[in-house]
This record gives C-alpha cells, sequence and structure tokens, in this order.
C-alpha cells in the first residue's frame, strides 16, 4: 500500500513581480539543493591545508580504574607519528565541564567509563595514528563501578544534590484520594545517530591564534573551552560552524571535547589537526539522552481525576554532571505535561554512575517526565474502565483554580481541550476505537491498539541568561545582504528563517540576502542553538538588526527626498518615497554616497522569565507550545513485533514563518520520537561496556518504519506572546507525539486481556519487551 501523507494547506506562490520569501512563505531550506546534490560543505569537506594532520583518540577499556601507568614511547616509535598528549601536555586547565567542573580531556589519576579518552595521537594519516595509538602501554587497577540507576540509588551516588518541586501537600492529598496508584516506570536513552560525526578541524595562526572548524551547536562555548585549555584569551580563538549533518543536542557540549583535543595537537606541532571519529567510537566516547526510572505513587477520584502525585524521577546522569542539571529540571517540569495535578511533590536525582556522561538531547528531559505521566493517566483509565482520552482530558489545565504549574508558573495560553477536540474529530477517533476492539475480538495473533496523546512544552533555556542572542546584518551598495546570527544550522532551517526575517523587513526578495557561516569572530558569546529558542531568539535579534538599518535608511529619504517618515514604505523589492519608486539597490547606493551607515548589530533578550532554583518557583517558560497526536498500531502477539499503521498530528506552531520547514520538524520530531520508544535501546554489559555501539545494534527508525497512512495539519492559531511573527517554537515538541505509539502498542497488549488485566510495559517496547509484556498479561488471564 502507497504511504499516504496528508499535509497542512501552504500559502500559494507570489506572482513573479512580487518579492518571494519573507515571514510565514514555505521557502525551500538554504541549502536543499546542495543537500540533495551532495556539495553542501561540511567539516570534513573542508579543503585540509597543507601539512594537515590526523588525529586518533586512546579510549579506557574500564568502567573505573586507577590508571598506575601510561607508557606513550612505543607510540613515538611509529613512523609519522608528530605528536602524543597525555593530561600532563594541557597546558592550561584540563576540564570542560560546561556548569560544574569534573570533564577532563584526557583522563587524569583514574578512568569512570569504557570510552573516555586516555591519550591523542597525530599523526600524517589517520591509520598511522590508530596504530601508534593502540600501541601504547596503559596499566590499570580495577576500582568498584556503579553502573545502574539502581545501584546509584542505594549507595548515594549522584553529580548534584536532589530537587525538589511542590504545590500543596501532596502526601496528604494521595493518603485521603477515594484511590490510589503506585508503581515505576522505565525508559531507555537514546543515541543522537546524528548522519555527520563528531569532529573538527583546528588551524593554528600567529601568536598562539587558532582558527577551529567544529561541528558544533555552541561555537562560543566550543571557543571558551579550547582557550581554557590551552591558557589562551578567547579572542585569539575563533569557531566557525556552516552546517552540521545533525545535532539534536549531541553537539551542545560534546563537540568540545573533540575541538580541544584537536586543538592542543595542533598547538604542539604547529601544523591543522583534523579529528574525525568514526560512529563506534563516537558513540562509546559520547553522551547520549538520559534513561530514567521514574516511581510515583498517585491519588485519584471515581473518575480519574487526579488529586495528588509523588513522583521521583531519577536519571542515570553518567560519570559527570555535564548539562544533567538542567536535564533533569526539565524532565521535572515536565512531569504534569497538559494536566492539572492539584498536590504534586515532583522530585530530581541525579544518579553518578561510571558510564559515558549522559547530555542534551532533542526535549531535553522534557519527553521522559512526559511519558511518565502518560504511563500514569493511561493506568488510571484502565484501571477505572474508561477510555484514557476521557481521563485525559478530564485532567487538563483550565478553569478556576486549575492554571497553577507544580513549579507555580501559571499555564496562560492553554489551546489543548479546543486542539484534542478538533484532533479527535478530524482522525475519528471513537469510530476507530469501536472498530479497533472488533478487529482484535476476531483476531488471536495480531492485536491492534490506538492512543490521543496531547503535549504541552515550555519555551525557553531553563537557565535564564541563555535567553539572548545578537546578530549581524551588512547592507551593501549593490542590494545584497549579509546575515550572521549566534544560531547554528543543523538541517532544521534555522538560516532559512532567520534568513526571510530580514528579506521581510527590508520588504525585499529572498534572494538577496547571503548567510554566512556562524563565527564566534562576528557575534560573539553567544548562546547554543538548542531549547527550541533558535528562531525566537535569532530571529529578534536579526530583526532588530536590519530594523536598525531600516531606519536610518528611512531617516535619511525623509530628509533627502523631503517627505513624511510615514511616507517612506520598504516593499516589493522596492523603496517606495511618497509617489516614487526606487529598486532596493539604487536607493542603497543613494544612501551610501550620503554617508548612511548601512551595517548594524541587533541583540534581543526573552521578556518575562525568572527561575529561583533555591525555591523551585518562578516562570522559567515565555510561552508553551501545543500539540497532540493519534496514533494506531499493530503487534504480533507471537513474536512482539510491531508496526505503525496510521499516524494523525496536530501541531501548534503559531503564525509559521516557513510552513514547509515546520512540516519537516513536525514529520521528523514524531518519528524519531517513536524511534527513542519503540526500537532505540542502549545496552550495557556487566563491565560497563557500551554493547549498541554501531547501526548492526543499534537501530534507528528508517523509511520503512514511516506510516504508510501519516496526516499532519497545523493548529490554526497565533502565539499571545511576542515572538519574531507570533511564531512558536517547532524544534523540540513534536518529538512527544511519540508518546501516543507507544501507548498504542500499550493499548495492543492490552487487548491480549480484553482490557480487563493491567500491563506493565517500559520503554523503549522493543519485540522482547513487548512479547514479555503479552505472556504477562496471558499469565494473569491464566
Amino acid at each position: 500500500m502507497p504511504a499516504k501523507h496528508v499535509h497542512p494547506a501552504q500559502p500559494a506562490a507570489a506572482p513573479d513581480n512580487v518579492r518571494q520569501g519573507g515571514m510565514h512563505e514555505p521557502a525551500p531550506h538554504d541549502s536543499a539543493t546542495r543537500h540533495v546534490t551532495g556539495e553542501a560543505v561540511y567539516t570534513d569537506d573542508i579543503r585540509e591545508p597543507a601539512g594537515t594532520l590526523q588525529a586518533y583518540v586512546r579510549m579506557s577499556d574500564r568502567a573505573h580504574a586507577r590508571l598506575v601507568s601510561i607508557d606513550t614511547a612505543p607510540c613515538r616509535e611509529v613512523p609519522g607519528v608528530r605528536a602524543v598528549a597525555v593530561a600532563a601536555d594541557v597546558p592550561g586547565v584540563n576540564d570542560i565541564g560546561p556548569v560544574i567542573a569534573g570533564d577532563p580531556i584526557l583522563a587524569e589519576g583514574e578512568v569512570q567509563y569504557v570510552g573516555q579518552p586516555i591519550l591523542a595521537v597525530a599523526a600524517e594519516t589517520l591509520a598511522i595514528a590508530r596504530e601508534a595509538a593502540m600501541r601504547a602501554v596503559v596499566v590499570y587497577e580495577d576500582l568498584p563501578a556503579v553502573l545502574s540507576i539502581e545501584q546509584a540509588l542505594a549507595e548515594g551516588s549522584q553529580v548534584s544534590p536532589p530537587l525538589t518541586m511542590r504545590l500543596g501537600d501532596a502526601a496528604a492529598a494521595v493518603a485521603a484520594a477515594p484511590h490510589r496508584l503506585t508503581g515505576e516506570f522505565r525508559m531507555g536513552g537514546q543515541d543522537h545517530f546524528y548522519l555527520e560525526g563528531q569532529i573538527a578541524l583546528a588551524i593554528p595562526g600567529e601568536e598562539g591564534e587558532l582558527l577551529v572548524h567544529s561541528s558544533t551547536q555552541h561555537p562560543s562555548e566550543v571557543q571558551h573551552m579550547i582557550a581554557h585549555v590551552l591558557n589562551l584569551t578567547h579572542g585569539q580563538v575563533t569557531v566557525e560552524v556552516r552546517r552540521m549533518g545533525g545535532g539534536f543536542g549531541g553537539k551542545e557540549t560534546q563537540p568540545a571535547l573533540i575541538a580541544c583535543l584537536a586543538s592542543l595537537l595542533a598547538t604542539k606541532t604547529r601544523r591543522p589537526v583534523k579529528l574525525r571519529l568514526d560512529r563506534d567510537d563516537d558513540m562509546q566516547m559520547t553522551g547520549k539522552r538520559h534513561d530514567f526510572l521514574a516511581k510515583y505513587d498517585v491519588g485519584y477520584d471515581d473518575e480519574g481525576r487526579i488529586l495528588g502525585v509523588e513522583m521521583d524521577l531519577a536519571a542515570r546522569c553518567g560519570y559527570s554532571a555535564d548539562l544533567s542539571n538542567a536535564v533533569v529540571d526539565r524532565a521535572m517540569f515536565h512531569a504534569d505535561n497538559c494536566y492539572f495535578l492539584g498536590n504534586a511533590r515532583v522530585t530530581g536525582h541525579r544518579c553518578k554512575t561510571h558510564t559515558v556522561s549522559n547530555t542534551a538531547f532533542r526535549g531535553f528531559g522534557g519527553p521522559q517526565g512526559m511519558i511518565a505521566i502518560e504511563n500514569v493517566v493511561d493506568e488510571i483509565a484502565r484501571r477505572l474502565g474508561r477510555d484514557p482520552l476521557d481521563v485525559r482530558r478530564l485532567n487538563f489545565y483550565g478553569g478556576p483554580g486549575r492554571d497553577v504549574t507544580h513549579f507555580h508558573q501559571r499555564v496562560e495560553d492553554s489551546v489543548i481541550a479546543e486542539l484534542v477536540d478538533t484532533l479527535e474529530r478530524t482522525a475519528d477517533y471513537r469510530r476507530r476505537v469501536e472498530a479497533i476492539r472488533a478487529f482484535n475480538a476476531g483476531s488471536p495473533v495480531v492485536k491492534r491498539g490506538i492512543a490521543l496523546t496531547p503535549v504541552k512544552f515550555g519555551i525557553s533555556f531553563t537557565v535564564t541568561h541563555l535567553n539572548q542572542a545578537g546578530a549581524l546584518v551588512n547592507v551593501y551598495t549593490d542590494g545584497s545582504v549579509l546575515l550572521n546570527h549566534g544560531g547554528t544550522e543543523m538541517g532544521q532551517g534555522l538560516h532559512t528563517k532567520v534568513a526571510q526575517v530580514v528579506a521581510d523587513e527590508f520588504g525585499i526578495d529572498l534572494a538577496r540576502v547571503k548567510i554566512s557561516a556562524t563565527s564566534t569572530g562576528k557575534v560573539p558569546n553567544t548562546s547554543a542553538t538548542a531549547a527550541s529558542s533558535g528562531t525566537d531568539l535569532n530571529g529578534m535579534a536579526a530583526q532588530a538588526a536590519a530594523r536598525t538599518i531600516k531606519n536610518r535608511l528611512i531617516e535619511f529619504a525623509a530628509g533627502h527626498f523631503k517627505v513624511a517618515a510615514d511616507q517612506v514604505a520598504f516593499r516589493g523589492d522596492r523603496v517606495h518615497v511618497g509617489a516614487t519608486a526606487m529598486e532596493f539597490g539604487e536607493f542603497v547606493r543613494l544612501a551610501y554616497m550620503n554617508r548612511v551607515s548601512l551595517s548594524s548589530t541587533g541583540y534581543y533578550r526573552t521578556p518575562k522569565i525568572h527561575w529561583d532554583r533555591t525555591t523551585a518557583t518562578g516562570r522559567p517558560f515565555y510561552y508553551f507550545a501545543y500539540g497532540a497526536s493519534v496514533t494506531e498500531a499493530a503487534i504480533d502477539t507471537l513474536t512482539g513485533e510491531s508496526r505503525i499503521l496510521r499516524a494523525d498530528l496536530l501541531h501548534d506552531v503559531g503564525r509559521s514563518l516557513n510552513p514547509a520547514l515546520d512540516l519537516g520538524q513536525i514529520e521528523g520530531g514524531y518519528i524519531q520520537g517513536v524511534g527513542w520508544l519503540t526500537a532505540e535501546e542502549l545496552f550495557w554489559d556487566d563491565h560497563g561496556r557500551l554493547r549498541t555501539h554501531a547501526p548492526s545494534t543499534y537501530k534507528i527508525p528508517t523509511c520503512r518504519d514511516i506510516p504508510p497512512d501519516f496526516r499532519v495539519a497545523f493548529f490554526e492559531n497565533s502565539n499571545r506572546e511576542d515572538t519574531i511573527g507570533r511564531s512558536k517554537a517547532v524544534g523540540e515538541p513534536p518529538f512527544m507525539l511519540g508518546n501516543s505509539a507507544f501507548l498504542a502498542i500499550k493499548d495492543a497488549v492490552a487487548a491480549v486481556g480484553d482490557y480487563r488485566r493491567p500491563v506493565q510495559l517500559d520503554a523503549p517496547a522493543t519485540p522482547e519487551r513487548v512479547l514479555a509484556a503479552v505472556e504477562a498479561v496471558r499469565g494473569r488471564l491464566a
């Protein structure tokens, strides 16, 4: 059966004589043609300077051990080796912890996970560097290792203290409730599996200067870390990135390690050095999505209304803090999803284990908190014999006294009830539920399931100071415009959207706006392109820069042509002054001849937000993005295999800046979320070795996993907050639409017991787990 795709209606293309590519138009990705033809230049495609060396990293093969000795003499005996670096060779500080210290670039004294870098070699070829690195003699003294969340909790092993968010008296509310649900739910981690792996090219310059090409979402942090490690000033290091072949959070903090190692070797040799990890090394060396254990105690009434919740969210953080504090915080923030919890106590535990330090991943902890509460609501509904959608709707935020979160932010913009009503109708949910029940009654082997789940996702960095951005706009005398901003392009179309903002401000064709590589030498002190805030922040900063130039031009036109300022307008690739219209380039040349500045920086900081972590209260989010999805799935009860048959997605993007790009983000986010919850399994053995570190053992979704019936639509809405074009972020929120796929599979398992038996299913719902859940239900029937 051919795939059926239903997409939102998009505006018709503008006539040829009208400006093309402003805000709210479905303009193509700026690199779309280059992506398809293979002409897009990534870090590995940059022409290597003469004399470039290749680097390789020797990794630990122990989870926790004292480094007794490292003999690198055998490395230096290999012809073609130009430098070997160990921790003692670091001229600055051997630590790149982004928030809390504890992340050495090369192990010093002891190793704390299998895959931790011990030494790095630069040689004339990669083969020589690899051979030399593996010749080093490393002597270990094994130490006890903590490898699981449960072990870490039992031993009190943590990277930072727990944090609790409270609303009301949760314990009393749970104890007094008519019904009580107690249980636990496990969800696995996820590898980013970006198509372009971790890579850096470091090129030394004069007086200790470095130009570093890095595949990173956070050029400024990489710049600062290199300077920190090499004892340089920030101004001596320039980090540049034109595009990444995917990031998903895996290139927020992790690239600093790769860039620092390449820069260290480049400084030692005074030659350019490239460090490119292969897939196996990349997966073992770099962090992933945090796996979580959720434990809950919930009180509810006869209808399924939640009266109180006590929830503990424990994350495997790995050997160091990295970004785990913020990740676990966000999991706690989203432990309500769309539901008013009444009385709540949510505690986050940051477990230290001797595994790779986990890091940012699309959703940044939000998906883990959200699927935990969705599982709870699903269990409540099944215990009461009600449709889970009815219980979900009953608990939505809204109405007097039902608009405060457990972190004390008011939910003022909720559209979830209307959005879910719309999706329930367009997806024909009720009729399909009955049809699936009828199918299951006559199908002993294959069972089908369906679920409708909502999404409420907070937009902003929860670390307040990161909510700022800068941009640089240059207008040239031929009417072309050069744009640079602090955001990075990883395939999501950020550069295209920000260029549309600038084109819209000047009323010019998008083709006039040239996007340049993100560079710390052009826009300094930038925040990571993360937290779904790339367009919100950089779009506003670019608009501010363009508006400054535009206001200068208006002032000039008014004085030069003796007209009122309100008689100067920029539209249709022309500047209209009274009854006269000039081509944009012609007008710009005139302004230049009259000494008008045609360059400006722009700056933006998100308003209204504040967060006091010591009291766990405030407004960490500027606004919320909403969505909902219906997934229909089928399972084979003999093998545990599952398939998605149909998916209906309805998502709130505000006023879309670019419907074509937003559509791609929604589709891709859903499929990646489905992968996390159904197929992608990270497995460490009893020695702390990651056994799923290649495509042969780690299964990501492919085109075969796209639902044959895939329907996506935008929810008609406009952001009530003053965002760029009244749009809403669309990077992370769609990821959580995949929750409905997991719960549809769980619904299919429930059909084995005629929906009368409890189902225990952890994520990911691999065939093995699904089959075990099926057998457990059958056992309860017997």
